[in-house]
């Protein structure tokens, strides 16, 4: 949530599984954000849960807060989210339908839930949905003093004989009496669905002139009713970027940039949704044509299907960049879609969302990489280092059935992940739970490996006291790795009592060295927090692989005909353990529910034959 922009937008919670978990909306991201940190989150008893199950956040960046509403309802739908809420008899939002199959088309108000309401046979062109009813009944009212599209029913239009008065007042063309051919109330038709898809600069222009008039006439009261309506019809069309109007898969990629630091934002839309919302950040001086030729290729090349998690965003008809890319018309023939920079209307204003998020992106990766050679200047001034630690790694020791030990080692590199440089170990000179000399052998290793391809580290952190640094500093000994610094970190005691007298309490503390004192970290500083990150994370790989590890020792129970999930699972709960399996008779075997002596002579013969 650090470095969240504080413009309106759209936040969305995924899980470990990258499944939406929440989809929410904010003025301002920052702060709404922000209130899902504090103790006990906003008083939402959904929140507990987001703080709980969500490892990922993902913000959109929109213009404004009726494009947030919008783009947040469109989401929910897409998406279901189980910490939404959603009402069965919701109505959602309007939108307008012109049928174009009939001579004199009329524009109808629709629901966004039910696009068919009121269809007729033939083709038919959705507008909107538009976050303001009200606003959008005002803008059709005017609309038609500027485009005189017919209103009255299909019905009435078949019967009349005369002009009614809309046409004596110039509302209405009146195709019902042949004052007006099929071509020319089709090019009505046009202009009317360019000005409610953003084109609105003539009925603006109209509007404005009304306004001015009346104020010269000193009709101040006719003049803000002008005024209102001229608002009504900027808020009637400030959402149409964040939705389609169509149902064309289309890729829009914005770009922003800082030196050799390239954010490359991607809206992908399918089927007239919103699949995915992610940036892309680059290190390349090439220019921005050069740039997006490579993306392109990256993105939508051959090779992308191989990738199931990318195979659906694959295939866009349409891709909208804000200049051309080197060989666009080659690159265009090779990936079989139309590839534009549009100037105006709608997809003018996805690209412009698309541009804003690369550089609210940007600036977030900007500011955290000035706050991260602060923390690391802090990390320098702490341990007593000459340089500045680029590259900080991290061992952690995590037990497996008390003979079966395993280790990681994460990489920080910037104060950021990275996991190129994360490792997993199974320790194999120590047996029994001697975490001390499991520690040595691992770092040990890690370090010889480190001087053989020229990759150590700046600083090591050792998840533990005095015995793991010891016994690391030992490693470092034997492997004759001295420019490498390493301390120790030790967790932090909650207090404790004992009738009624207060015993050791202390905080995350590091050891310099086995015989000095640690030093303290104050529970607020940033030093600390980074630590406490950097343990977090080799504690999470570890456990990992602690578990995967884990699932390959039972597998000798899933090689044996007959066991599956369920009787694996039920020896186990029985027995505890492959170990207390064969120690057990067959008798015992096979009074479980499920089993036969002779599916119980074959475990135990399995169980006790030596690999």
């Amino acid at each position: 949530m650090e470095g969240a922009p504080t413009k309106p937008g759209v936040y969305i919670f995924r899980d470990a599984k990258d499944q939406v978990l929440y989809v929410g909306k904010a003025r301002n991201l920052k702060a709404r954000l922000a209130s899902y940190t504090r103790p006990g989150g906003d008083g939402r008893l959904g929140v507990l849960f987001l703080q709980r199950d969500a490892t990922q956040l993902e913000t959109i960046v929109t213009r404004t807060e009726s494009e947030a509403l919008l783009l947040e309802d469109t989401l929910i739908k897409q998406f279901k989210p189980p910490h939404n809420v959603r009402l069965k008899d919701d109505k959602s939002f309007l939108m307008l339908r012109v049928d174009l199959e009939q001579d004199f088309p009329r524009l109808q108000f629709v629901r966004a839930h039910n696009p068919k309401q009121g269809k007729t046979k033939g083709r038919s062109r959705l507008i909107g949905p538009f976050a303001s009813s009200s606003a959008v009944r005002d803008t059709l009212s005017d609309l038609h003093r500027v485009v005189p599209l017919r209103d009255c029913t299909d019905a009435t239009l078949a019967n009349r004989s005369r002009p009614c008065l809309k046409h004596q007042m110039d509302l209405c063309s009146a195709p019902c009496v042949g004052l007006v051919d099929k071509a020319e109330y089709r090019g009505l038709v046009d202009r009317a669905i360019n000005i409610l898809t953003g084109e609105t600069r003539e009925l603006e222009q109209d509007l404005d002139r009304r306004m001015r008039s009346a104020s010269e006439e000193l009709d101040f009261e006719r003049a803000a009713s002008w005024r209102d309506r001229l608002a009504a019809l900027r808020r009637t069309v400030e959402g149409q970027g964040v939705t389609p109007g169509d149902k064309v898969d289309r890729d829009v990629f914005g770009l922003a940039r800082e030196g050799d630091v390239a954010v490359v934002f991607r809206l992908a839309f399918r089927g007239g949704r919103l699949a995915e919302s992610k940036a892309r950040v680059f290190h390349s001086e090439l220019p921005d044509e050069e740039l997006l030729h490579v993306v392109l290729t990256a993105l939508h090349g051959p090779g992308i299907a191989k990738k199931e998690s990318l195979r659906r965003l694959v295939g866009a008809r349409e891709i909208l960049v804000p200049c051309l890319p080197e060989e666009h018309e080659w690159l265009a023939e090779i990936l079989g879609a139309r590839i534009l920079v549009p100037r105006r209307g709608p997809k003018r204003r996805t690209l412009d969302m698309a541009t804003e998020n690369a550089f609210a992106e940007l600036a977030r990766r900007t500011k955290k990489g000035e706050e991260n050679e602060r923390l690391l200047e802090g990390v320098r001034e702490l341990c007593g280092l000459e340089n500045t630690p680029e590259v900080i790694d991290c061992f952690d020791i995590s037990n497996l059935q008390e003979s079966h030990l395993v280790a990681s080692r994460v990489r920080f590199r910037g104060g950021v992940k990275d996991r190129s440089g994360y490792r997993h170990f199974k320790v194999k000179t120590v047996s029994g739970q001697d975490d001390f000399a499991s520690m040595k052998e691992v770092v040990g290793r890690s370090l010889k490996r480190g001087m053989e391809d020229g990759d150590l580290p700046d600083l090591i952190v050792i998840d533990g006291g005095i015995g793991q640094l010891r016994n690391a500093l030992e490693a470092q000994e034997e492997a004759g790795a001295w420019g490498v610094t390493l301390v120790g970190l030790a967790k932090a005691r909650a207090e404790r009592t004992f009738k009624g007298r207060k015993l050791d309490k202390s905080e995350e503390r590091i050891y310099l060295t086995p015989d000095s004192d640690p030093i303290e970290l104050n529970p607020r500083s940033p030093v600390r927090h980074l630590f406490e990150r950097i343990r977090n994370e080799a504690h999470r790989f570890a456990i990992q692989f602690h578990r995967k590890t884990r699932g390959r020792i039972t597998s000798q129970l899933d090689s044996i005909p007959g066991v599956g999930a369920v009787r694996r699972k039920r020896l186990l709960r029985t027995f505890g353990s492959v170990a207390g399996v064969a120690q057990a008779s067959v008798e015992q075997v096979a009074a479980l529910e499920g089993f036969t002596l002779e599916l119980a002579r074959t475990i135990l013969d399995r169980v006790n034959t030596k690999p």
